[in-house]
């Protein structure tokens, strides 16, 4: 495998590959395995993931890459060897999450805005990752459309921490997922498309202006937004057809054609919205960059489930974990449509 950043960046946007985010904290998981009545300690968040980890098919052939937790990367499976080794074995390359999280942003509007923290100490943790197995990691922005907001404050606090974040982990030989989202669900949610277009408009150029002013090498990165859909608590919902196209036409407004792929976030869509709203984009053509999936909750949402957290259970949670990777992969090359998910 080479070690060129731009290379790990397209090899991580292959056609019909996308990323897989196993990223979730210990507290969020931990409300995952509420849901199937089990128990989140360190063993079973290992036996969890490495079930992931062990979908060879799945792994090889549609799963570029994994965004792991800390604890995560440095984890055994059962038999001692890595997690890390597990998925270098089929070909998948390792990531990290590297950001402190979102916290209150300064100011009259810290109830509701954030900025995303982590860059005290950032160089050195990154090196510790590289040696770790890391070759591409990613930070969370996260923008909130409310009454008044987004603040520019907040566009440009966000855009300039990820734009930092960037340039550091290029000088560390790892690839930047740069990644702010436009929030879709949650208290402030009742925007429709046209604004969460114009809001994401306004954040994307501002964060490719700070990409610039530090220096960060476009064809060594990845980004992933949100797509461009109304607030879950609009009246007016899109259809498919029209997310496809204000998304793809937001992006040609704003990202680079030097930039070599674009993972989007699912955000709070379905599991199957999210497959078919990525295709439709697909479908439509003439792109500059590849456009795939890097997701989470819309990729191993049924494997969760078909596991429920029993040994016994396994094979029916990798085959559930390998069907969602299948569907995002023909998404991923707009091939995707609904008589596919029946046929599973």
């Amino acid at each position: 495998m080479t070690e060129k950043i731009e290379d790990i960046a397209r090899a991580l946007v292959a056609p019909g590959k996308g990323i897989l985010a196993a990223d979730e904290s210990s507290g969020t998981i931990k409300k995952r395995f509420d849901k199937i009545n089990t128990v989140s300690t360190e063993d079973s968040r290992r036996d969890y993931r490495e079930m992931l980890f062990r979908s060879t098919d799945a792994m090889k052939n549609y799963v570029s890459g994994v965004i792991l937790y800390d604890e995560t990367i440095r984890q055994k499976a059962k038999d001692g060897s890595t997690l890390v080794s597990i998925m270098q074995a089929v070909g998948s390359i390792p990531g990290i999450k590297v950001d402190m999280g979102a916290k209150a942003l300064a100011g009259p509007t810290a109830a509701i805005e954030t900025v995303t923290e982590g860059l005290d100490g950032l160089r050195e943790r990154l090196a510790e990752y590289h040696k770790l197995g890391a070759r591409f990691a990613k930070w969370r922005a996260v923008i909130t459309i409310a009454d008044g907001l987004p603040t520019w404050n907040c566009v440009k606090a966000n855009s300039h921490a990820l734009a930092r974040y960037a340039a550091l982990c290029q000088e560390a030989g790892i690839v930047p997922i740069v990644e702010p989202e436009i929030l879709m669900d949650g208290d402030h949610s009742s925007h429709d498309i046209n604004e969460c277009y114009r809001v994401t408009e306004w954040t994307l150029r501002s964060v490719f202006r700070e990409l610039y002013d530090a220096r960060v090498n476009l064809e060594g990165i990845i980004l992933k937004p949100n797509m461009i859909v109304a607030g879950q608590k609009c009246k007016t919902q899109p259809s498919a057809a029209e997310v496809a196209e204000k998304t793809v036409k937001c992006l040609k407004a704003t990202v680079p054609s030097s930039v070599p792929g674009i993972a989007f976030l699912s955000g709070g869509q379905s599991d199957e919205l999210a497959t078919e709203h990525l295709s439709r984009m697909n479908a439509i053509g003439g792109l500059p960059w590849a456009l795939t999936f890097s997701y989470g909750r819309a990729l191993q949402a049924a494997a969760l489930s078909a596991w429920g957290g029993k040994t016994e259970n396994v094979a029916a949670g990798q085959l559930a974990f390998a069907h969602r990777a299948k569907m995002n992969s023909l998404a991923a090359l707009g091939k995707w449509d609904a008589k596919q998910e029946k046929a599973a």
